[in-house]
């Protein structure tokens, strides 16, 4: 039976070359059209057309760049497209090859001459959304025939980081971020602003909407001028309160981290009494010393500095410190440390915006009229206002945790295991790790097991099924599923996102059943973490994860939960 042939080459881009062959293979049976696929390029391979098959065919469709092997089919009828267009809207695909006429490139069709871009990515920990994000850019750049380079950026610090001549030669600046990004560099530079999903769900479009609307940077980051904010329309229905508070989370992170850790190895060089006075002058005390008192005391007014510079950008940060470490001071922890951020930002952008000043005098703004009129106010809220009744909701909310047991542990368990597999990364589970992240520094460190836990099993399980049921999927599912049992290991949810979005309405439940069962355990057994991050290569760390057994045990039990059902869920892969 003639039949129709789909060649996806991904290149380094092996994640999008999976989703855009299943979106084809779901696409063509939805049309009863019998379809071959094969999948080429780094990582991503399988299924190879045979000859048989090329010579019974009546047309081939050639999905993205890089060696296709055109040259097998002869005067075969083909069509091209990118993997964005397969991924946005597979039916239009479809249309084209059946249209009878090769379809131009998306390069050879675009209006416009090609454009240089470059481009920063970040969200809050710095990991799969920011990478993700800078591969659709990439993909869809070089779909559009338009020349990109990309810098990631996250709690670890910039990757590829862009040059002065690169950013002096740009048409435009993109930033996809979770998180503030600081544009002083971008001064004089048309800059677009959105977030990571934008850009890994439609890079085509996001360029696209770029290259219309980006608005020009003034010196200055984000202050008021003349001519309006410094802030392009686009990104300031963009930023709300949820990514303002991601970035001071994503500045906080290494501070918990940090701090953690060296508590840990203060415990496992000098005892659990290492701390106390009477051991001053050992190395468990000086350990303790620089990760409770120094590492730890830094937590709150970090998260509440980089909200505010979120907010106001650089103007902001001094405010916010001072407020955070008010905020500490006062016992609000980091409720308070929080409000503090948002007064602080919200007060800086407000004030440099109706301070007029002559321009000789406009350079006082940043370095001492923002700093002493914004620090004052948040000040004085804090001391007078928010500080009193914050620490009091915080020591209640402090103490029903830490005195959690049977059903309020099991329920909450339930809960924020749950939550980190409802969207793999996106804002429901980034609330409930940035939620336990922050508990850590007021030395409640059980959420963060259930989190952890819960964020680990969704690819662990995916991986495990696709070793119990492997006729449940295909070969180059099989294949990616030992690599999502690499990034379940390390805490990197996102690693089930391919799995999830292939079959979503069988695989999401299932992992947010084991991922919940994983948090449930955990909090029902006593197991804490002193550590936001590191899988499972913090248990061996001393001291690090209390009640390492019941950690195993909660995440082999999730692992076993999701892939079970996964396996018995999901329909025998065609």
């Amino acid at each position: 039976m003639a039949q129709l042939l789909a060649v996806v080459g991904g290149g380094d881009l092996s994640t999008h070359a999976v989703l855009a062959a299943e979106a084809l293979r779901k696409a063509a049976g939805r049309r009863n059209t019998p379809i071959t696929l094969e999948l080429r390029g780094k990582g991503a391979s399988g299924n190879p057309l045979s000859d048989a098959a090329i010579a019974e065919a009546r047309a081939v469709l050639l999905v993205g760049e890089g060696d296709l092997g055109e040259g097998r089919f002869g005067a075969l009828h083909r069509a091209r497209a990118a993997i964005e267009d397969v991924l946005t809207d597979v039916n239009a695909v479809f249309d084209r090859l059946g249209a009878g006429a090769e379809a131009p490139s998306p390069a050879a069709s675009a209006a416009a001459p090609p454009k240089k871009i470059v481009a920063i990515t970040s969200c809050p920990t710095g990991i799969a959304h920011t990478f993700m994000a800078a591969e659709g850019i990439q993909a869809a750049a070089q779909a559009l025939g338009h020349a990109v380079r990309v810098e990631t950026q996250g709690s670890v610090g910039a990757r590829d980081a862009l040059t002065a001549p690169e950013i002096a030669a740009a048409d435009i600046v993109l930033i996809a971020a979770d998180t503030g990004v600081d544009r002083a560099r971008f001064a004089g530079k048309r800059v677009y602003a959105t977030n990571t999903k934008a850009a890994i769900r439609d890079g085509k479009g996001l360029i696209a909407t770029a290259l219309a609307e980006a608005q020009m940077q003034p010196a200055g980051g984000t202050e008021a001028t003349a001519d309006g904010p410094a802030r392009p329309a686009a990104a300031e229905k963009q930023a709300g309160a949820y990514k303002h508070l991601m970035t001071g989370v994503s500045f906080m992170l290494p501070f918990v981290v940090a701090g953690g850790l060296l508590i840990a190895l203060a415990f496992a060089f000098g005892g659990i009494d290492a701390m106390k006075p009477e051991n001053a002058g050992t190395l468990g005390y000086a350990l303790g010393e620089i990760g409770a008192k120094a590492a730890f005391a830094l937590i709150v007014p970090a998260l509440a500095g980089y909200i505010a510079y979120s907010i106001a950008d650089r103007p902001g940060i001094a405010p916010g410190m001072i407020g955070g470490m008010l905020a500490a001071n006062l016992q609000a922890g980091f409720l308070g440390g929080i409000a503090a951020g948002f007064i602080a930002g919200y007060t800086t952008r407000f004030l440099a915006r109706h301070i007029r000043l002559h321009k000789n005098l406009e350079g006082l703004k940043p370095v001492l009229i923002l700093p002493l009129l914004a620090t004052t106010v948040t000040g004085l809220l804090m001391v007078y206002v928010v500080g009193v009744p914050v620490a009091a909701v915080l020591a209640a909310l402090t103490e029903w945790l830490k005195g959690m047991q049977g059903a309020s542990a099991l329920v909450l368990g339930l809960v924020l295991g749950g939550m980190m597999a409802v969207d793999m990364g996106g804002p429901i589970n980034k609330a409930a790790y940035a939620s336990a992240a922050a508990l850590l520094s007021s030395g409640v460190d059980a959420p963060m097991a259930a989190v952890m836990l819960g964020g680990m099993t969704p690819p662990l399980g995916i991986a495990l099924a696709t070793r119990l049921f492997p006729s449940r999927f295909t070969a180059p599912e099989r294949e990616t599923g030992g690599a999502a049992a690499v990034l379940g290991a390390a805490f990197i949810t996102e690693g089930a996102i391919p799995f999830a979005a292939a079959d979503p309405l069988r695989v999401i439940p299932s992992m947010v059943a084991g991922s919940a069962v994983a948090g449930a355990i955990a909090l029902t057994s006593g197991v804490t973490l002193k550590v936001p991050h590191g899988g499972l290569f913090v248990l061996p760390i001393p001291n690090a994860v209390t009640n390492v057994t019941g950690a195993l045990i909660a995440l082999a039990a999730g692992t076993l939960v999701t892939g079970l059902l996964v396996g018995l869920l999901k329909k025998r892969a065609t």
